[in-house]
């Protein structure tokens, strides 16, 4: 199944269980094909925990949750040896990180010596026990989750694991139309403990997945959005705003989500803008901002923008998404058309026979010619629809 059927079918199923949401569903497909793993934040009851849920159903992923308390052992998440009495012997118990999707619920609510047992589940894809390496299945992404809200009794992610992680998404609530059709779906007896009464049916399984990635891997990338790229993270690190700037890691997820993003919208290149598009989520945690950036008012999102503006007024090409395109063609033939108007009496009067009557004010001056392209370029603007999802 091609890449774009494929979101295109998963969008179907996710708008039979979720309501909104749809950018947050987006980027956790976008991780999962991308081999790595997301952070929600949001407060409770915004349906993170059903987002996860619902992609490991369409996708006929094993799905396991760990709740994360302060008495939370690193046993207790990646296994343990117990020993069998009756055959004298170790045998190993496996935790829950054996799995395809794992969601660690209010992550940042364990201590910090429980946290780093996912370190090398997230980076190795693999855990150590009693000093032997136990391998994880090829589909693995931890989905994480944490309240912005509530900070008493909490343990702030290191940025050591919070750099493994592809993506921070920011989980908002739900505008009143949204909010609506939910209570109607609740109305209706919607009930999600019971994903398969919603009616939503898987349409892909791990081994399609993987041909997925492979078709990935095969999306091109020119030197000009590897400089862009390069550009946005040198930037990040000489920020006066920032005082840790992005990673190199930071700069192979923009690459590596890049190229799945692009591959989904049924395009085998990357243009600036799926760049564009990801620089939030993909920094907005590998950042830290200055304390007198904080009492400005920045926050980690704003300072990532303006690193991006600062990268793209450095020689880099402009974004050429269909919807420019369209614009700009628009704008040059209306420009284009206005220029040629006011010349076309003394063309038809030199050639023999014509006679085409011409209004007398059909010249324009310069600055009202000027002003009218400019209204007529924003009314074309306005009616192209922007993109709320990926297609």
């Amino acid at each position: 199944m091609p890449l774009i059927d494929l979101y295109r079918a998963l969008d179907t199923e996710r708008r039979k269980v979720i309501v909104g949401q749809r950018w947050t569903f987006d980027l956790l497909l976008v991780a999962l094909l991308t081999d790595g793993h997301v952070l929600l934040e949001g407060v409770p009851g915004v349906a993170k925990t059903l987002m996860a849920r619902t992609l490991a159903a369409c996708l006929r992923a094993d799905f396991k949750r760990v709740q994360f308390t302060p008495d939370l052992m690193p046993s207790d998440v990646i296994g343990t040896n117990v020993f069998d009495f009756a055959t004298s012997t170790f045998s190993l118990k496996r935790g829950p990180v054996f799995t395809s999707i794992m969601l660690g619920d209010e992550i940042n609510r364990a201590p910090a010596k429980t946290q780093s047992s996912l370190l090398e589940a997230m980076e190795e894809r693999q855990v150590t026990i009693d000093g032997v390496s136990h391998p994880l299945p090829d589909l693995f992404m931890v989905i994480a989750t944490q309240n912005p809200v509530e900070y008493e009794g909490t343990y702030p992610l290191p940025e050591a694991q919070l750099d493994r992680f592809l993506f921070k998404v920011l989980v908002e609530y739900p505008t009143h139309e949204e909010g609506l059709q939910v209570l109607k779906n609740y109305q209706a007896g919607f009930n999600p403990r019971r994903l398969l009464e919603s009616g939503i049916e898987p349409v892909a399984d791990p081994d399609a997945l993987r041909e997925a990635r492979k078709e990935i891997a095969t999306v091109k990338v020119t030197d000009e959005v590897l400089d862009y790229i390069q550009r946005i993270v040198d930037e990040s690190r000489k920020s006066p705003d920032l005082s840790l700037g992005g990673s190199p890691r930071a700069a192979i997820a923009l690459l590596q989500a890049g190229k799945t993003l692009a591959a989904l919208q049924g395009r085998d290149y990357v243009v600036p803008d799926d760049i564009k598009t990801l620089v939030a989520p993909v920094m907005r945690h590998r950042i830290i901002l200055k304390p007198e950036a904080e009492i400005e008012g920045l926050n980690p999102d704003r300072a990532a923008g303006k690193r991006n503006r600062a990268a793209h007024h450095t020689n880099v090409p402009t974004p050429c998404s269909a919807r420019n395109i369209i614009i700009n063609f628009l704008t040059r033939l209306l420009f284009l058309t206005a220029c040629l108007l006011p010349l076309l009496p003394g063309i038809c009067q030199r050639i023999p026979g014509v006679q085409v009557p011409f209004p007398n004010n059909i010249s324009l001056s310069s600055s009202r010619l000027k002003s009218k392209c400019e209204a007529t370029s924003t009314r074309i603007e306005a009616r192209v629809p922007k993109r709320r999802g990926l297609c």
